[in-house]
Order: structure tokens, then C-alpha cells, then sequence
């Protein structure tokens, strides 16, 4: 079972953050599914991550996923032109108690509205705090290849590659190589 596999701390804390989400009011019936698909897709997470804020940010937004999922699963939720929408359930006891005619209803979905959240802006400080200093410490390593100040000028200010050649009088296919080798070197910090 995937609970043995995290530990009980961990499990509190998933418990906590399902439970703190608003999708989770009015759909407690389905706190298990909930529960069970968050505990999956958080084991690698759980293992590798080691501050508590980091990994409790992860988690938010892991058990974000896994409620819509569940939602969307279970039929309670689609998604529509402007967002995810209520699926506007009809319990069938109601339906069986009722003499009406529903053939001819009309039925009509309400907009949910999903904001960005605040631990989906950690999560992304984190990532981005992570390469600057991966950056950094490339550029420290190599200062004559000039990894900061192409960085800089492609991912910050947004110029193309012919644009930071006319700039640094370095060539654009240099250019070009350059910002390949950084992009590797980044990835493999990533790893």
C-alpha cells in the first residue's frame, strides 16, 4: 500500500492539505480518492525533497492536481471554454423521489475559477533561485565564456541570439553555442 511507503509525518501533512483546499468542501465523500492519488504521485517527491517548505509547497500543488484529477475522474468537474466547470451533480435518490419530467430540462454549468496559487509561486521562486545560482556558479567556473551576461541577455532582457552577438561582439553561431553548453550545464545541476 502506498501509506506504508511515506512516512506518518508525511501523511499528516497531506491529510492537513487536502483538507485545506477548496475543492475538498463539498466533495469530502471523496476524501480517499483524494488521499490515495496524492500519496502517488508524491513518493518521489517525498524522498528527494528535504526542507519541510519546499516539500510542503510541492505537495499543495501536487494535491491540487490530484483533486481535479479526482474531480474531473469522477465526473464532477469538466472542462469548459472559460476554465473548469461544475458538473451540476443530481443525486439519484432526488431523481427517484421526483415525479418530474426531466426530459425536457434545461441544465447549466457554473465557472470555477482555479487562481494561481501562493505555493505555485514558491515552487517557481525555488526553480528560478536555483538556476541563477547554478548560473552564477557556472559563470565563476569559466568567467571568459561569459555565461552570466548571456544569460542575462537572453532570459532576462529577451534578445534574440543575433541581438546579444551585435551586443557582446561575439559571433551568433558562438553565441548559439554558448547558450547550449549553459543550458546543459543547468540541466545537469538539475540532476
Amino acid at each position: 500500500m502506498l501509506e506504508l511507503e511515506l512516512a506518518q509525518d508525511k501523511l499528516g501533512l497531506i491529510e492537513k492539505i487536502i483538507k485545506s483546499n477548496s475543492k475538498y468542501i463539498n466533495n469530502e465523500d471523496l476524501y480517499d480518492d483524494f488521499f490515495n492519488e496524492t500519496c502517488k504521485r508524491s513518493l518521489l517527491i517525498v524522498k528527494t525533497v528535504s526542507s519541510e517548505d519546499t516539500l510542503e509547497a510541492y505537495l499543495r500543488k501536487i494535491a491540487t492536481t490530484s483533486i481535479l484529477n479526482v474531480l474531473k475522474n469522477s465526473g464532477r468537474l469538466r472542462r469548459g471554454k472559460s476554465g473548469y466547470m461544475s458538473s451540476g451533480e443530481v443525486s439519484l435518490d432526488k431523481i427517484a423521489d421526483d415525479t418530474q419530467d426531466y426530459s425536457s430540462a434545461k441544465i447549466t454549468y457554473s465557472s470555477v475559477n482555479i487562481p494561481e496559487t501562493p505555493e505555485n509561486f514558491a515552487i517557481k521562486k525555488d526553480i528560478l533561485e536555483k538556476i541563477v545560482d547554478t548560473v552564477i556558479e557556472i559563470n565563476s567556473e569559466e568567467p571568459d565564456e561569459k555565461y552570466l551576461e548571456l544569460f542575462i541577455l537572453r532570459f532576462q532582457k529577451g534578445m534574440t541570439q543575433k541581438e546579444i552577438a551585435a551586443k557582446t561582439g561575439i559571433s551568433q553561431s558562438e553565441t548559439s553555442k554558448r547558450l547550449f553548453k549553459l543550458m546543459e550545464k543547468v540541466k545537469e545541476a538539475f540532476n
